[in-house]
């Protein structure tokens, strides 16, 4: 074969351009430090730098900022914790010093004073926030668990038609507690005759979560007239709830007590003090012989106090204005209807002998109960319906997820501040007596000790002392018992505290592991996709050098001609 001139030519530029285009590669390497510009470079190499990439990215999102983000969140429910506990233990000596015998009314003022406070502290704790969301308020971070004074400014906006909340609670056989209450005033509010009338009796109730409930709300009649209603609903479910049908309303806890003691009340309700009321016969029977009753009770609240906790993080409950809280009220009536309504609509649809007229009263008893329904939640908004999970998770790397929150009602009991509020009905109690007292020794002064008004006196005297040493026993009693309330309280919050410290240790051994994923892939991804730079430098100068050869081997080339060969 014969090598003609334009052969070499082609020949020698094509080697011309590999070579450039070696070179302009090595170049753009060594200027990038990368192994490909372009997938058509390596497309091997730029489908695993795809896979490494997104790996790396998913480890940063969850090294750098996910487990930042839950580390913080963390960290502050500790510190919130830590607080709660000391808090407590102080609630917890304050019920150890109320319990002496030693103490007078004065002192136990004071120390219900310092109880109180550490009482808002206690739920003060528990508004802590991280970068702008609360931490122990579940889904509604926006939202603390105990009403600002802002809340109550938008409640109070509306004088005539404050905003309400419907709140149900379920009491079962063991929420049942007992107090004692002792018998010593006469008709006229004065101490009775003699000791011998002065008596200690033992009363049962169901403590609601909240004072100052609603003793009545607005309903309508099937006329549109105006009516008002108690604003409780009670239903005991597995006893003779014939009682709770018949419960009565009173002002004030004295006149509930005195009226449940002597009979004339089988139940009582008092909403200043949110105490349901009942005597031992009905404890015992039919309350005590069916362990397995439980006691719905439904009640309306719309007078809200800052430091007041929101019922919406602790139960179910239904906010609307006063207009429709009665309607509210009976959402669960009407629910029970339409799921009636339904049921015999399923029957009728079954049936092949059902009737079209049969089927149409069927259909049309469905759309009434759907109706009402409807028209209820319009005007309501209804919370925290029965399983409802409100647990934060973040994730954490692939699969593997961490709760950061700690629910309100693991840690933030209702009971303290109703504790306290006890607190001050026995206290009353004891002041009064110790008032009486007093009363009946100025009066004594006035008498010689052998006048039968002087006799009298120290009668009524000597029934105030017993009813003083009930009393007294009464409110130690009390304290005893709190102290005990106070360390399960603690016991809870010891288990918060290890439940978020085991958390936090775990969320330390998941950034180890992120970390060394981070830097596993970041090496995988170096790997793939970084040049040697000293291998590069290498084949770059010797494609330089070639490069410049084959330009002069060319040049050579091209400068033969004809006359060469004449």
């Amino acid at each position: 074969m014969r090598i003609t001139n334009r052969i070499m030519r082609n020949n020698s530029l094509y080697n011309i351009n590999q070579n450039k285009i070696l070179e302009d590669k090595l170049s753009n390497q060594m200027t990038n430090q990368s192994k490909i510009t372009r997938p058509s470079d390596d497309p091997v190499v730029a489908i695993r730098a795809l896979r490494l990439r997104t790996n790396v990215t998913m480890v940063s999102q969850y090294y750098d900022k996910n487990s930042e983000d839950a580390d913080s969140w963390l960290s502050i429910t500790g510190d919130a914790l830590n607080t709660v506990g000391d808090v407590l233990t102080d609630l917890y000596k304050q019920a150890e010093d109320a319990s002496k015998k030693s103490l007078t009314s004065a002192d136990l003022d004071i120390i219900l004073t310092q109880i109180n406070a550490l009482t808002t502290e206690f739920y003060a704790s528990g508004n802590v926030d991280y970068a702008g969301r609360y931490v122990f308020s579940g889904f509604r971070t926006d939202t603390p668990i105990t009403f600002t004074e802002e809340n109550i400014k938008e409640f109070n906006k509306d004088p005539e038609n404050k905003q309400s909340y419907v709140i149900e609670e379920t009491r079962g056989y063991k929420d049942i507690t007992s107090i004692s209450y002792t018998d010593w005033k006469n008709q006229t509010g004065g101490v009775k005759g003699d000791e011998t009338q002065i008596e200690n009796k033992t009363l049962y109730r169901f403590r609601l979560s909240y004072d100052e409930l609603d003793e009545t709300i607005k309903s309508f009649d099937a006329n549109g007239q105006a009516v008002t209603k108690t604003a409780l609903q009670l239903e005991i479910i597995g006893a003779d709830s014939t009682a709770a049908n018949g419960i009565q309303v009173f002002q004030n806890a004295e006149d509930a007590y005195k009226a449940v003691a002597d009979g004339t009340a089988t139940m009582a309700y008092i909403p200043s003090t949110g105490e349901i009321v009942f005597g031992e016969d009905y404890y015992n029977d039919p309350l005590k012989v069916n362990e397995n009753m439980q006691v719905r009770v439904k009640y309306s609240k719309s007078t809200w106090e800052e430091g007041d906790i929101n019922p919406v993080h602790y139960f179910h409950c239904i906010a609307s204005d006063q207009q429709n809280a009665q309607r509210a009220m009976d959402l669960e009536g009407a629910k029970n209807t339409l799921d009636l309504a339904q049921a015999q609509l399923r029957i009728v649809e079954s049936n092949s002998s059902s009737t079209p007229t049969q089927l149409a009263a069927a259909r049309k008893a469905v759309e009434d109960a759907q109706a009402v329904v409807d028209d209820i939640m319009s005007n309501v908004i209804e919370y925290n319906l029965e399983g409802q999970d409100q647990d934060i998770y973040y994730a954490m790397g692939f699969n593997q997820d961490i709760q950061v929150n700690t629910l309100v009602h693991d840690v933030f009991t209702h009971g303290a501040r109703r504790d306290a509020d006890d607190f001050k009905i026995y206290l009353k109690q004891l002041q009064d007596v110790e008032a009486s007292i007093k009363d009946i020794e100025t009066k004594m002064k006035e008498y010689a000790e052998d006048t039968p008004e002087y006799k009298d006196l120290q009668l009524q005297l000597d029934a105030a002392n017993k009813a003083y040493t009930y009393v007294r026993e009464n409110v130690q009693k009390k304290f005893e018992n709190q102290i005990t309330r106070y360390q399960s309280y603690i016991d809870d919050t010891n288990v918060a505290v290890t439940d978020n410290g085991t958390r936090r240790s775990r969320l330390e051994l998941i950034q180890n592991r992120l970390m060394n994923q981070k830097a596993t892939f970041k090496d995988l991804q170096s790997a793939n996709e970084d040049v040697d730079v000293t291998e590069v430098a290498v084949q770059l100068k010797s494609s330089e050098l070639t490069y410049e050869a084959a330009l002069a081997a060319t040049s050579k080339i091209m400068q033969t001609n004809l006359m060469n060969y004449i």
